[in-house]
């Protein structure tokens, strides 16, 4: 079966592919500029205004002259837009606003692959916490009221906007339901762990402005942040690539991830890591190293079937089969989990394609041309990404460490690795350990 390339299909269809893969923009050559700098190697931080103090991995965020860190390791910190169209920015024709009380779970084949249902007669993930880096989540909706922890959610962007919320558009939500969306209520969909508590580290900015965009420096104090409240999980629906030879300093940034994610997993919190969706391998030479492979995570690819609800005809691809998109690599995927798939052959033909992406919450956050937030839709849509992948496995690290408190991150992961398998005639390159098995984690 042939496919689509990425750009192709997207501005074709207007689908949303996540992981808000992140490129790089040019940084402004005003004489004050943010910085992550070693703090130990900092004479003086008199002349220095910190954004960030990341205490447990002695770096800062900072704005600062490069005179004042004269001496001291540093980087200037990177400025990153989303590499998505349009379309995931603006309320889709797929949202779904069902009438109150109808179930959508029919349309969830990831949740029933996963034997969610199944799981959650054994444990819904109570006692435990998963933070969502990401666009920010809208806790108001119906799917997610009660499960975001106000008080601890933080915003790490220069916006006033705050957090909870969804102010840098529907990503985060649909990642925080794919986690946690209730499962109480009989209608809507229903998350891995809907008994977790959900807190919001938002790194996107609003979606309507020119600056729409994170900083690399945000996102290292917001998994530094996860691991200080105790999350169990930190789920990374993002990722960018690191060149070591760019400006001299990719080493110092390879360098400040892997001492904050080994910060992390020493913590007891298991980050999962979205590992692209540009359909290659990362297997990279040894001048790039991607964001998804420092140490103490879980990267993820995606999964995804063929003919979901299509009708009679049957499967054409299983749930477990490979996502046209997904990245991979040996020995540098950890997992695979379900993230959505796409037969292009059945684009515009009336067959019900978007059934084989993944269906969860969304929240539309409205805006006026003054850039002031107004408020928030609240519905349902179908994406597809290892963006949908990763919070599958943060779900099931939750529910894991619900019937197994006692287990530190590595025992988390280990325990995820060995239940899981390479389905048969499939390549291990795109599955390292195997395909997520929630229900065998749990019950085992």
């Amino acid at each position: 079966m042939t496919h689509y390339n990425r750009r192709q299909f997207l501005e074709t269809t207007g689908t949303t592919l996540g992981t808000l893969a992140l490129t790089s923009s040019l940084v402004g050559a005003d004489s004050t500029q943010r910085f992550v700098v070693d703090r130990q190697s900092l004479s003086s931080e008199r002349n220095v205004k910190i954004i960030h103090d990341l205490a447990p991995v002695n770096l800062l965020v900072v704005n600062a002259t490069e005179d004042a860190l004269s001496g001291a390791q540093y980087a200037r910190d990177k400025q990153y837009s989303p590499r998505l169209p349009d379309a995931v920015f603006r309320q889709s024709e797929r949202v779904v606003y069902p009438p109150e009380g109808e179930d959508l779970y029919e349309y969830q084949w990831d949740k029933q692959d996963q034997q969610i249902p199944a799981t959650h007669e054994i444990t819904r993930g109570e006692g435990t916490r998963v933070a969502v880096i990401d666009s920010g989540i809208g806790a108001g909706h119906p799917e997610l009221q009660g499960t975001v922890n106000a008080d601890l959610s933080k915003n790490f962007t220069p916006d006033s906007f705050g957090a909870p919320g969804p102010y840098g558009g529907p990503h985060g939500t649909h990642v925080a339901g794919s986690i946690a969306a209730s499962d109480q209520n009989d209608t809507g969909v229903i998350g891995s762990a809907p008994a977790t508590e959900l807190v919001d580290l938002r790194v996107f900015s609003e979606v309507n402005s020119a600056s729409f965009s994170a900083w690399m420096g945000d996102v290292l104090a917001a998994i530094v942040y996860s691991a200080e409240i105790g999350a169990d999980a930190a789920n990374l629906s993002l990722g960018w690539t690191f060149r070591f030879r760019e400006d001299g300093w990719g080493k110092f940034w390879g360098k400040s991830m892997q001492r904050t994610t080994t910060y992390a997993n020493r913590q007891g919190t298991v980050l999962t890591h979205a590992c692209g969706n540009w359909g290659g391998t990362l297997q990279f030479d040894k001048d790039q190293r991607d964001s998804s492979e420092t140490a103490g995570g879980l990267t993820v690819s995606a999964t995804g079937p063929i003919g979901f609800m299509w009708g009679d005809k049957g499967l054409e691809e299983p749930p477990y089969a490979p996502a046209y998109y997904t990245n991979y690599g040996t020995n540098a995927v950890d997992l695979a989990a379900p993230g959505g798939n796409v037969d292009e052959d059945a684009v515009g033909t009336g067959v019900n394609w978007k059934y084989d992406l993944v269906l969860n919450t969304v929240a539309i956050p409205e805006y006026n041309e003054a850039g002031e937030y107004l408020g928030a839709t609240y519905g349902y849509d179908w994406y597809a990404g290892t963006s949908m992948a990763a919070p599958q496995v943060a779900g099931a690290v939750a529910l894991l460490k619900s019937v197994n408190p006692q287990m530190n991150a590595n025992q988390l992961k280990s325990t995820l690795k060995q239940v899981a398998e390479v389905p048969e005639g499939y390549d291990k390159k795109y599955y390292g350990s195997g395909y997520l098995d929630t229900y065998a984690a749990v019950s085992q």
